[in-house]
């Protein structure tokens, strides 16, 4: 098909309920929906009421759709990020603790500095500008005071860390070379080397998802995360051949389990979905997803 001038006029918020009700959907409140319209992006909610719809190629929805019920979806979906989040917190600053601790015993203070110890001398400097240039931006006092007292261009590693995003993290752990360190660090969770890399890459395509606000409900991934054969307790508990967010949320609850065994998240999660009543199913889970002991503690 041509590609065509796109001639649609912006609409007022009146409009924009007007046109919601001429297409099916039930909005008994005008002036809430207005309200909410003026401070939530129309074309934000589309997402959410596009399982409402029964043609979309006219955007006519299902009888007995409402307005509240969009407005539930994009709810949990806010409060879903915010709960990720808060799990991406304490899974960064874990992942930094043990990428700084075993680089600084293994290869020393300024290991980061140093190229051999990576596979890509092109991608060690992408890294390593990367890093300066978060380094420079920082205004914690530790980075103040080394620039004031020593001669490397950068922290050490320990104290480096502290500054790195968890997207570049997973950058410098993929471009590490010595199989020690790797280990050792993967090690903290059980995981082998390769899964370890293929879940960090995982895990900051999420946070990203999360950080700008985007939708993770019924939401695809483009890269599927590496799944393990061990420990046992991972072994065929993921959705096969999955892009869903599913998987991710399972990685999750593994990696808090490693990190916090007492950790009360996966309740938490369980009490989300259950307060805006939406299906595990809609994230991917699988149909016997109860069955798995990771997480019978909440089901």
């Amino acid at each position: 098909m041509p590609k065509r001038p796109y001639s649609k006029s912006a609409t007022t918020f009146e409009q924009q309920v007007a046109l919601l009700r001429s297409r099916g959907m039930e909005i008994p409140n005008e002036e809430r929906a207005e309200a909410l319209l003026r401070h939530m992006n129309y074309y934000r909610l589309t997402a959410y009421w596009l399982p409402f719809e029964t043609n979309h190629a006219i955007h006519q929805f299902k009888s007995g759709t409402t307005f509240e019920q969009v407005v539930n979806l994009y709810e949990f979906d806010r409060e879903l990020r915010l709960l990720v989040l808060d799990a991406m917190e304490k899974l960064e600053v874990s992942v930094r603790r043990q990428w700084s601790y075993h680089l600084g015993h293994l290869h020393g203070p300024h290991a980061h500095l140093d190229a051999s110890l990576h596979m890509s001398t092109k991608h060690w400097q992408s890294n390593l500008a990367k890093l300066q240039s978060e380094v420079s931006r920082s205004q914690e006092v530790f980075v103040r005071h080394f620039s004031q007292n020593y001669l490397e261009d950068l922290p050490p590693v320990w104290a480096s860390s502290e500054v790195m995003s968890l997207g570049l993290l997973s950058r410098w752990f993929s471009d590490l070379k010595p199989m020690k360190a790797r280990r050792a660090i993967a090690s903290a969770y059980q995981l082998d080397e390769k899964v370890f890399q293929s879940w960090l890459h995982h895990f900051s395509l999420i946070r990203n998802v999360c950080a700008h606000h985007g939708r993770l409900w019924n939401r695809e991934f483009p890269v599927q995360p590496m799944l393990p054969n061990r420990p046992l307790v991972l072994f065929g508990r993921f959705a096969q051949n999955s892009k869903s967010l599913y998987n991710g949320l399972l990685m999750l609850v593994y990696m808090l389990d490693c990190i916090n065994p007492d950790n009360q998240w996966r309740q938490r999660l369980f009490s989300l979905l259950s307060k805006h009543q939406v299906p595990f199913d809609d994230l991917g889970a699988p149909p016997n997803w109860a069955a798995n002991p990771l997480w019978k503690a909440a089901s």
